[in-house]
């Protein structure tokens, strides 16, 4: 693409506003900014787009938004009439643009003639997916970009199972995106005039009422909760975000007294003001908790995204401080509790399973199995669990009771299919109000988990590759490996190899090469002689690769000089 002409076709647009076109103006002396917004469209993929929110053809903005939407709309109505009804629910998180993209989404999609149920205001993310499931649509938009920094938006988009969309219709959409001109080559209407001809109809307070109502279905043990009402407390902040409402209401109704909203962070603002970045992987963002912890003497502190996907949680440690649990461990912690709480509910199924990605902890598996249940891998991405979950459970095979990956996403009961923060903040709670009653911390919970089922331990580095030239490096680096693997890593011999692009497993001793069940994705995994497995791949959504030491040692110091082994082999990969 001539990135010179694409910047003065938009320049020339009447669709563009006054402020748009001064936008593009300022950049007239700059080819490198230029370049790099018009250089090609944005990537249309299963999980959408995401992307920085300027005036440009590989940004997010309302033009990008409308072009795209189109295109999922010629997707939607090559499906037929009936599907066409079914219609699509559009929701969106608290960013700035966020309100102005959906309503530019729902739009498009009615001007198509697809019926559209538009959310009032903002929502969780799994809200959207339940929507799509309760009431029968076709398919599903998010106007988020998670837990990414104020100056991204993204476009995610569902189909009629309430999970992120299957590669054959990304793709399906991405080729009707060659064929649509950006600025004519769409279709919309007045938001007003779709309303009044019933074309948009908005969400509010009854999808909030059904979603609520499967959520609290989850409950195990209020008896427990009611016990520690009046000395068990917490914190909890949405991060500025659509956490703001649900989570606390499904904490009150769990029977939650002492519930403290961080009441800066309660504010709804898409800039937020208060973190560097809206992420509960980061643990910096929780400091206005972790003070207000102290002040209402509580150990437990939970924090959403800005769409209320993912969930983190500090707890109190022995010398009193606060310090996070990872991903992998909170997800272990949960899984381990919700097989027990089931049990002694009468609650567990027959043929329970756990599902997890192959960048998650192996000891979710241990605990898993060590409790009678079936644990399977899946890629990374809930649309990879909610297929395997739906083949499961429709062969007969397998109930599954709790899907997570590694980045603080976890999936609880069948009607989301996605990862769901507020369903996990209810049971996350109820965890820690169960073992409060045991006379114990989560962090105690965490030590007695690794004396039961091993020291496991993990650490994510991420290389980043910034710039047009990313892409490549990422590239090269995939290829070098895949030429020449590593012998040894850290020392210790390298055991087997194994690539899910095409799904083989080779034996480094022998070099016979055997088939696996997963393969179609741009992932490798050393697995080491100690059981250490390391794993490459690159981001979906980023421009890095991300690695991830899965290993584990006789006891909590053999795993820390493990992860610091490895940790200095990733290193020389930059």
């Amino acid at each position: 693409m001539d990135y010179r002409k694409e910047y003065e076709k938009w320049l020339a647009s009447p669709a563009l506003s006054e402020d748009e076109r001064r936008e593009l103006k300022a950049l007239e002396g700059d080819d490198k900014e230029i370049k790099a917004r018009f250089y090609g469209p944005l990537e249309f993929g299963t999980a959408g787009l995401r992307g920085t929110m300027y005036t440009g053809l590989h940004n997010m903005n309302r033009h990008v938004i409308r072009w795209a939407t189109q295109g999922f709309a010629n997707v939607i109505r090559a499906e037929g009439a009936e599907a066409m009804q079914k219609g699509v629910a559009v929701c969106m998180d608290c960013r700035n643009h966020s309100a102005e993209f959906a309503r530019e989404t729902a739009c498009v999609m009615a001007a198509n003639g697809i019926h559209v149920r538009l959310f009032e205001s903002l929502r969780p993310t799994p809200e959207l997916s339940f929507a799509v499931r309760e009431y029968g649509c076709q398919a599903g938009v998010n106007v988020t970009a998670s837990h990414n920094p104020k100056e991204y938006n993204g476009y995610k988009v569902y189909w009629s199972d309430g999970a992120q969309l299957p590669p054959q219709h990304a793709a399906a959409i991405a080729d009707e995106l060659t064929r649509i001109d950006i600025f004519t080559g769409v279709k919309s209407m007045d938001y007003e005039q779709a309303l009044a001809e019933g074309r948009i109809e908005l969400l509010g307070e009854d999808c909030d009422r059904r979603f609520m109502a499967n959520v609290m279905g989850m409950v195990n043990d209020y008896e427990t909760v009611k016990k520690v009402a009046d000395d068990f407390g917490l914190v909890y902040t949405p991060f500025h975000g659509c956490g703001y409402k649900l989570v606390p209401e499904a904490l009150t109704r769990l029977g939650i007294k002492r519930l403290y909203c961080e009441p800066k962070q309660m504010v709804i603002d898409g800039d937020f003001p208060t973190v560097v970045s809206p992420n509960p992987e980061n643990p910096e963002g929780f400091y206005l908790a972790i003070d207000l912890a102290k002040e209402k003497n509580v150990d437990f502190i939970l924090g959403t995204d800005p769409d209320s996907d993912r969930v983190g949680i500090m707890v109190r440690n022995k010398a009193g401080e606060f310090e996070p649990v990872t991903g992998n461990q909170t997800g272990v912690l949960l899984l381990d509790y919700l097989i027990g709480a089931m049990k002694r509910a009468g609650k567990l199924p027959a043929h329970p399973a756990a599902l997890k990605t192959i960048v998650t902890t192996e000891m979710a598996r241990a605990v898993a199995e060590a409790n009678g249940l079936d644990c399977y891998d899946t890629f990374t991405g809930f649309k990879f669990m909610a297929e395997k979950m739906n083949e499961l459970e429709g062969a007969g095979k397998n109930t599954v009771i709790f899907s997570y990956e590694e980045s603080y996403g976890y999936m609880i009961g069948h009607y989301v299919r996605d990862k769901d923060a507020v369903t996990a903040s209810l049971l996350l709670t109820e965890m820690a109000a169960w073992y409060h009653a045991q006379g114990m911390t989560l962090f105690d919970a965490l030590r007695s988990l690794c004396e039961k089922y091993g020291w496991y331990g993990e650490k994510t580095h991420n290389l980043v590759m910034p710039g047009l030239d990313g892409l490549e490096k990422m590239a090269a680096l995939m290829q070098s490996l895949r030429a020449q693997p590593p012998v040894e890593i850290g020392g210790v011999t390298v055991a087997q190899y194994k690539d899910y692009s095409d799904g083989t497993v080779r034996d480094a001793a022998t070099g016979a090469v055997t088939p696996m069940p997963l393969s179609g994705s741009n992932v490798l995994r050393f697995e080491l002689t100690d059981g250490t497995h390391i794993v490459v791949r690159p981001s979906g959504t980023e421009p890095k690769i991300k690695v991830y030491i899965l290993t584990k040692g006789a006891d909590a110091a053999e795993r820390d000089a493990n992860l610091e082994k490895y940790s200095a082999w990733v290193k020389t990969l930059a």
